[in-house]
Protein backbone atom coordinates (compact mmCIF):
# COMPACT_ATOMS: atom_id res chain seq x y z
CA UNK A 1 0.00 0.00 0.00
CA UNK A 2 2.63 2.56 1.06
CA UNK A 3 6.14 3.04 -0.33
CA UNK A 4 9.30 4.80 0.79
CA UNK A 5 9.30 8.52 0.29
CA UNK A 6 11.74 10.24 -2.06
CA UNK A 7 14.19 12.14 0.13
CA UNK A 8 15.55 13.97 -2.93
CA UNK A 9 12.14 15.15 -4.13
CA UNK A 10 12.41 18.63 -2.62
CA UNK A 11 9.04 18.17 -0.88
CA UNK A 12 9.32 17.73 2.90
CA UNK A 13 9.04 14.11 4.02
CA UNK A 14 6.01 14.71 6.25
CA UNK A 15 4.10 16.27 3.34
CA UNK A 16 4.96 13.32 1.09
CA UNK A 17 3.63 11.00 3.81
CA UNK A 18 0.44 13.07 4.11
CA UNK A 19 -0.03 12.91 0.34
CA UNK A 20 0.53 9.14 0.25
CA UNK A 21 -2.07 8.59 2.97
CA UNK A 22 -4.52 10.97 1.28
CA UNK A 23 -4.01 9.13 -1.99
CA UNK A 24 -4.88 5.80 -0.36
CA UNK A 25 -8.04 7.36 1.08
CA UNK A 26 -9.03 8.93 -2.24
CA UNK A 27 -8.49 5.67 -4.11
CA UNK A 28 -10.68 3.88 -1.60
CA UNK A 29 -7.90 1.66 -0.25
CA UNK A 30 -8.34 3.23 3.18
CA UNK A 31 -11.91 3.68 4.35
CA UNK A 32 -13.68 5.17 7.37
CA UNK A 33 -12.71 3.44 10.62
CA UNK A 34 -9.67 1.71 9.06
CA UNK A 35 -6.72 1.72 11.41
CA UNK A 36 -3.35 2.78 10.09
CA UNK A 37 -0.30 0.67 10.89
CA UNK A 38 1.56 1.67 14.08
CA UNK A 39 3.80 4.75 13.90
CA UNK A 40 7.02 2.71 14.11
CA UNK A 41 5.88 0.44 11.31
CA UNK A 42 4.99 3.45 9.16
CA UNK A 43 8.42 4.96 9.90
CA UNK A 44 10.05 1.78 8.62
CA UNK A 45 7.80 1.65 5.54
CA UNK A 46 8.42 5.30 4.63
CA UNK A 47 12.12 5.19 5.56
CA UNK A 48 11.93 8.11 8.00
CA UNK A 49 12.05 8.58 11.77
CA UNK A 50 8.96 8.31 13.93
CA UNK A 51 8.81 12.08 14.59
CA UNK A 52 8.33 12.70 10.86
CA UNK A 53 5.46 10.20 10.75
CA UNK A 54 3.85 11.70 13.85
CA UNK A 55 4.06 15.17 12.32
CA UNK A 56 2.27 13.95 9.17
CA UNK A 57 -0.39 12.08 11.15
CA UNK A 58 -1.03 15.05 13.42
CA UNK A 59 -1.48 17.33 10.40
CA UNK A 60 -3.94 14.85 8.88
CA UNK A 61 -5.73 14.74 12.21
CA UNK A 62 -5.92 18.55 12.20
CA UNK A 63 -7.40 18.38 8.67
CA UNK A 64 -10.05 15.99 9.97
CA UNK A 65 -8.95 12.97 7.93
CA UNK A 66 -7.61 10.97 10.88
CA UNK A 67 -8.42 10.56 14.53
CA UNK A 68 -6.00 9.39 17.20
CA UNK A 69 -7.17 7.07 19.94
CA UNK A 70 -4.69 7.21 22.81
CA UNK A 71 -2.86 3.92 23.21
CA UNK A 72 -4.64 2.40 20.23
CA UNK A 73 -3.54 4.25 17.08
CA UNK A 74 -4.73 6.40 14.21
CA UNK A 75 -8.01 5.78 12.38
CA UNK A 76 -9.44 7.13 9.14
CA UNK A 77 -12.37 9.39 9.99
CA UNK A 78 -13.19 11.24 6.80
CA UNK A 79 -12.71 8.92 3.86
CA UNK A 80 -13.86 10.44 0.62
CA UNK A 81 -12.96 8.07 -2.16
CA UNK A 82 -12.85 9.41 -5.67
CA UNK A 83 -15.48 8.06 -8.00
CA UNK A 84 -14.02 5.12 -9.97
CA UNK A 85 -15.12 6.80 -13.19
CA UNK A 86 -12.91 9.79 -12.37
CA UNK A 87 -9.94 7.47 -11.77
CA UNK A 88 -10.61 5.76 -15.11
CA UNK A 89 -10.78 9.13 -16.86
CA UNK A 90 -7.49 10.19 -15.32
CA UNK A 91 -5.94 6.87 -16.31
CA UNK A 92 -6.97 7.20 -19.95
CA UNK A 93 -5.83 10.83 -20.01
CA UNK A 94 -2.41 9.81 -18.67
CA UNK A 95 -2.13 7.15 -21.38
CA UNK A 96 -2.91 9.78 -24.03
CA UNK A 97 -0.37 12.20 -22.56
CA UNK A 98 2.32 9.52 -22.60
CA UNK A 99 1.41 8.53 -26.15
CA UNK A 100 1.81 12.20 -27.13
CA UNK A 101 5.26 12.36 -25.56
CA UNK A 102 4.23 14.65 -22.71
CA UNK A 103 6.22 13.97 -19.55
CA UNK A 104 4.95 14.20 -15.97
CA UNK A 105 6.38 17.67 -15.36
CA UNK A 106 4.68 19.13 -18.43
CA UNK A 107 1.45 17.28 -17.59
CA UNK A 108 1.49 18.99 -14.18
CA UNK A 109 1.99 22.38 -15.84
CA UNK A 110 -0.87 21.72 -18.27
CA UNK A 111 -3.17 20.48 -15.52
CA UNK A 112 -2.43 23.53 -13.39
CA UNK A 113 -3.14 25.86 -16.29
CA UNK A 114 -6.43 24.16 -17.19
CA UNK A 115 -7.37 24.10 -13.49
CA UNK A 116 -6.85 27.87 -13.21
CA UNK A 117 -8.92 28.62 -16.31
CA UNK A 118 -11.92 26.41 -15.50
Amino acid sequence: MFTKIDKHDGVPAYIQIMNLIKKEIMLGRLENDDQLPPVRELATIFGVNTNTVIRALERLQFEGLLEAEHGVGYFVRSAQAVNKEVVNTISSTVKELKKSGIDLQMAKVLLEEVWKND
